[in-house]
């Protein structure tokens, strides 16, 4: 148990200051596709498993599909919002919205094709929407000394939130609610707060382009995860979404330049 709870306090806030780095590095849309990836919702379904063994791994598998159908609805609201709000309103209102789509997905039960097509289905009309709404260029900043730390220990702190209540709300909340918003949150609101609405949109539309490698991991988790065991279903599905977010990946322009200077403030919508 011991280790259980250090790697959930190591393994998610690392994967999350990863994701930011290489999106400082090649674009905001890039760090959004890395954060799509399950490297919250993973580790949540696999100390599930540890927890709990491949029925209850299967079933919230399965049920996160219908979760990633809210975290696409996420995206789209967030970028909408982020526009007109300060982050702390637009995080309070789609979190929400989250918590309340999760609820109703939570009352809808089909099996892990039916889920597939679900959550393929929202990413697919919520990325058109966003597609078609006009955006400016994202900027860059100079991070504070503090940015990574505070991502690692946000993200953290929510990731042990929603794995110690994984026994009290069994398979089926615990699979819609392991795609919540974590990452996604920590990354979308750090880039509206520093960069405004352009970088945070920039970044969820790269979320909406890496759901559907989410997704996939999920379906293959829930098929093979009582048929092959644990570790070979979390390998498969590992493999297939890295390989998904690689068909579907933005195209890199080059290295991302500071905007600002170092030590110069950084933008706030606060």
């Amino acid at each position: 148990m011991t280790a259980i709870l250090l790697a959930k306090l190591v393994l998610a806030p690392a994967l999350v200051v990863g994701s930011t780095l290489a999106g400082r590095r090649w674009g905001a849309a890039i760090a959004g596709v890395l954060v799509s990836l399950p490297i919250v919702a993973g580790p949540i379904l696999l100390f599930s498993w540890l927890d709990h063994g491949d029925r209850f791994a299967a079933e919230a598998a399965s049920a996160s599909l219908r979760g990633i159908a809210v975290l696409g609805g996420f995206a789209l609201l967030f970028s909408v919002l982020c526009a007109y709000l300060p982050w702390p309103v637009v995080l309070g209102v789609t979190w929400a919205a989250c918590l309340t789509g999760g609820v109703l997905m939570g009352q809808v039960h089909v099996g892990p094709v039916g889920g597939l097509l679900l959550a393929l289905s929202v990413d697919a009309v919520c990325w058109y929407i966003l597609s078609r709404r006009r955006a400016d260029a994202p900027v860059a900043v100079q991070p504070r000394w503090w940015d990574l730390p505070s991502r690692a220990v946000a993200t953290g702190l929510l990731v042990v939130t929603l794995t110690t209540a994984a026994s009290a709300l069994g398979p089926e909340m615990t699979g819609v609610l392991a795609p919540f918003p974590i990452a996604t949150s920590v990354v979308a609101a750090f880039a509206l707060a520093q960069a405004g609405p352009a970088t945070a949109v920039a970044t969820l539309a790269g979320v909406l382009r890496g759901l559907p490698g989410f997704a996939i991991f999920c379906f293959v988790v829930a098929l093979l995860v009582e048929r092959l065991g644990g570790p070979a279903a979390f390998a498969a599905g590992t493999a297939a979404a890295l390989a998904t977010a690689f068909l579907l990946r933005p195209r890199v322009r080059g290295t991302i330049t500071s905007a600002a200077p170092s030590g110069s403030a950084t933008p706030s919508r606060s």
